[in-house]
């Protein structure tokens, strides 16, 4: 019998999926509950186990995993009858890896101690692709000693595992990231488009360009979409107008000022209002290009 950690997997979309594989493959017991059958099913495949229930996942489990969209999405698995809460046992670690606000982090962390529960709020950056090459940056909220027990899991699952501060700091280091990311792939985005209509070989720019000071893992990560206009979601324009929001507000709580980040959270917004919410973020392209006569 493995002497490792049972886990209980809540949360297996685009993101959750490849890394509760990735446990597995690690030789982890990992028991999964999603509402979508197809993500159950490749659950199943991958040598984990699928189960109907919250309540069923939970039971037995010594840590449970979240990863949901936003911070309703983990009030409603959390909390209620059929929650995580109601079900988990004492002692048990609910590591939650969706990006949410870092209130609702905290609200979490201490109604799950009234529970006998430990919390960790730890979300992730590095997108579909680092999720399943295991590679990704992994900023965590809460207590030394549970992320000393969390460690080994997290290693599993990323590269760069770092302790940012007590419960909702994880989320709010996640906020900058998203804010850096956003800024980031807009910026990307004018650059391609003043190339192309300055007749400059794409390929050719964005490769040198990503040799020199200009380069960054946005652009290594995006440039292949920006060239062939690929804009099926790794991260959708959706989640990322969410997180905006999130570090927005969480921005205007603490007193500071985020020029550039307000103007490229309209640009998102705008995006998603013209029907692309469901495209890559690196569809801000298609954004640039509209505002520059382009046809998209």
């Amino acid at each position: 019998m493995s002497t490792l950690p049972r886990i209980a997997w809540i949360g297996l979309g685009i993101m959750g999926s490849p890394m509760s594989e990735n446990l597995i493959k690690a030789g982890y017991h990992v028991t999964g509950h999603t509402l979508e059958q197809d993500k159950l099913d490749r659950l199943t495949a991958a040598g984990g186990t699928a189960v109907g229930s919250i309540a069923e996942a939970v039971r037995d489990a010594d840590v449970v995993i979240t990863m949901v969209p936003a911070s309703p999405q983990v009030e409603a698995i959390a909390y209620g009858p059929d929650g995580i809460l109601a079900h988990a046992r004492s002692g048990a670690l609910l590591i939650d890896m969706s990006s949410i606000t870092p209130q609702t982090s905290i609200d979490l962390a201490k109604a799950a101690r009234d529970k006998g529960l430990r919390v960790l709020d730890a979300p992730v950056s590095g997108g579909e692709a680092g999720a399943v090459e295991a590679v990704l940056s992994i900023m965590v909220g809460g207590e030394q000693a549970d992320f000393d027990a969390a460690r080994p899991i997290l290693e599993a699952l990323g590269r760069t595992i770092v302790l940012c501060g007590p419960h909702g700091s994880g989320q709010t280091v996640k906020a900058a990231n998203q804010l850096i990311v956003a800024v980031n792939i807009q910026a990307c985005a004018e650059a391609v488009v003043f190339l192309e209509k300055s007749g400059v070989d794409l390929k050719a720019a964005l490769d040198v360009l990503n040799g020199g000071l200009a380069g960054s893992t946005v652009l290594t990560r995006k440039k292949d979409n920006f060239l062939a206009r690929d804009f099926r979601p790794g991260f959708r324009i959706d989640l990322h107008h969410k997180d905006m929001g999130i570090v927005t507000e969480a921005a205007r709580t603490v007193g500071a000022a985020l020029p550039v980040g307000a103007v490229v959270a309209q640009l998102v917004a705008s995006l998603r209002a013209q029907g692309d919410g469901g495209l890559d973020h690196s569809a801000l392209l298609r954004a640039v290009e509209r505002l520059s006569g382009t046809e998209v």
